[in-house]
């Protein structure tokens, strides 16, 4: 059976895998073995997949298909191939973050959104790469390598679910599931031209996301979400995992705003194409506007100078006050106490961009709720915004994919049209949206001249996750799609 679609399966939607998986098309089995002989194939010069499960793959493969043949389901993805980030929990699996220390930290139980995929009838096969702690736009580390980006192997897939991004866009995996603070989910789906979705933040519960199983309290900003090649497939899998913990179940459930039965027309939607905080390159610019003038077409309203009533300077201050102490928490207490020394060694007239990163990594609770409190008041003028607005498109990384850069941070440099800028300076398209919870798809625009992917990004109300994934669905019918790596097509 598998034959008549073997040169193009690896890169069919997880809804499509599970489709022709009920309909007997190919088996559970099959189209495992398919991607394990690509994994073998491809993967070597990628080093996207880290961790190897596939004799618990195929087994779980043959139960799945036991349950084919009797004509049961066990959820909406039974029999599609995954793989997820290495700092979810996998039971039997390490969960490292990328930390040498940790290399031999493994886990005897599957976080909680593993569960409900597994649930749904996920075949998990494997992890995928990360950067050092998940703090990088590169996915590098010690234990496991370097992961190239398979549009150009000299270049970065992103962080820190460039493993995730890779592994898909090379046609590894069905599905994949990443996390994002700063972006790590947003920017690998840009760079490697596949969907990526940011939810509200707790939107989808993030038990299980910790080189510490016991952990169940989780800290700011931080969320878990999809990567696909489809925009159905982030629908899906937001469906599959969000909702209240067994706490909150008590007293909530889950009832997001639908997209279906809407039309682009009806939609106003604010442009934020470039700015001065963090300059995109032209092409960049050039796929932002082009994404709104396919609104254009289908007769929404376009502002391209829609702006919430916020100072963008403020609120990028606000987002690393918080983002900063909420990384530095998962610093070993030694390093955290050479932090702290070094801090009460700055000069105070020192309000370098350094300094001010290292002040705010050990600052006190009070500064802390302090900042937390100016964030509330950002996320109201956010919600206002939304009453005039239903989305906003931004840039998703001032440029397409660079170089591998494995530098000091504080030395790496991009090029933005021949422009030197900060390395993290990309951060603030991600900080836009994180600082106030916002949900944020990212959809593939297609290649540039290099043959790199470029993406933007749908920014919409909290907990309208289901309407900006909508939309994305909507785009990619139009176009807006995820198109193969030529040197990965077959």
């Amino acid at each position: 059976m598998l034959g008549v679609w073997k040169m193009d399966i690896a890169f069919l939607s997880a809804n499509e895998i599970a489709s022709r998986i009920r309909s007997k098309e190919f088996s559970c089995r099959e189209i495992l073995e398919h991607y394990l002989e690509r994994i073998d194939r491809f993967n070597p010069e990628l080093n996207a997949i880290v961790v190897d499960l596939r004799e618990e793959g195929l087994e779980t493969a043959d139960r799945l298909d036991e349950l084919v043949q009797k004509g049961e389901f066990l959820g909406p993805l039974h029999g599609v191939p995954m793989t997820v980030k290495e700092s979810y929990n996998v039971a039997g699996t390490p969960t490292t973050f990328g930390k040498p220390e940790l290399k031999d930290n493994r886990t005897d139980s599957d976080a909680d959104s593993v569960r409900k995929l597994r649930a749904a009838g996920v075949n998990i096969f494997g992890k995928t790469n990360v950067p050092l702690d998940l703090a990088d736009f590169q996915s590098y580390n010690d234990i496991y390598g370097t992961t190239n980006n398979p549009y150009s192997l000299d270049r970065i897939p992103g962080g820190s679910s460039g493993g995730s991004a890779a592994a898909l866009a090379a046609g590894l995996t069905g599905l994949e599931t990443g996390s994002d603070i700063g972006g790590s989910i947003r920017n690998p789906a840009h760079f490697c031209g596949v969907f990526g979705h940011k939810p509200t933040f707790d939107l989808l519960w993030r038990k299980g996301h910790s080189p510490v199983p016991e952990n169940v309290g989780f800290g700011d900003i931080s969320v878990i979400g999809p990567l696909a090649r489809s925009a159905q497939d982030l629908d899906t899998s937001i469906r599959v995992v969000a909702g209240p913990d067994e706490i909150m179940s008590r007293g909530y459930k889950l009832d997001l705003p639908e997209w279906k039965g809407r039309s682009l027309s009806e939609l106003s939607v604010g442009v934020w194409k470039t700015d001065d905080m963090a300059p995109v390159t032209k092409e960049t610019q050039a796929r932002v506007e082009r994404v709104a003038e396919a609104f254009r077409e289908e007769g929404a309203s376009i502002d391209m100078e829609a702006r919430p009533n916020i100072d963008v300077s403020h609120s990028h201050e606000v987002y690393g006050r918080l983002l900063q102490p909420t990384m530095s928490s998962r610093m070993p207490e030694e390093q955290y106490e050479r932090l702290r020394k070094q801090v009460d060694a700055l000069d105070p007239d020192d309000q370098s961009v350094g300094a001010q990163t290292m002040r705010a990594q050990v600052s006190s609770f009070k500064d802390f709720a302090s900042a937390n409190e100016l964030r509330h008041r950002i996320r109201w003028e956010w919600h206002e915004f939304f009453k005039r607005y239903d989305v906003l498109l931004t840039p998703t990384m001032p440029t397409p994919a660079f170089k591998h850069d494995h530098g000091k941070f504080g030395e790496r440099r991009i090029l933005v049209d021949n422009d030197e800028r900060s390395y993290f300076e990309g951060v603030f398209w991600a900080g836009l949206s994180g600082v106030a919870y916002l949900p944020s798809t990212i959809v593939p625009t297609g290649l540039n001249a290099e043959g790199l992917p470029i993406g933007v990004q749908i920014i919409g109300p909290e907990y309208s996750d289901l309407v900006t994934v909508g939309i994305a669905m909507e785009l990619e019918r139009k176009g807006f799609k995820f198109e193969e790596p030529s040197a990965f097509a077959s």
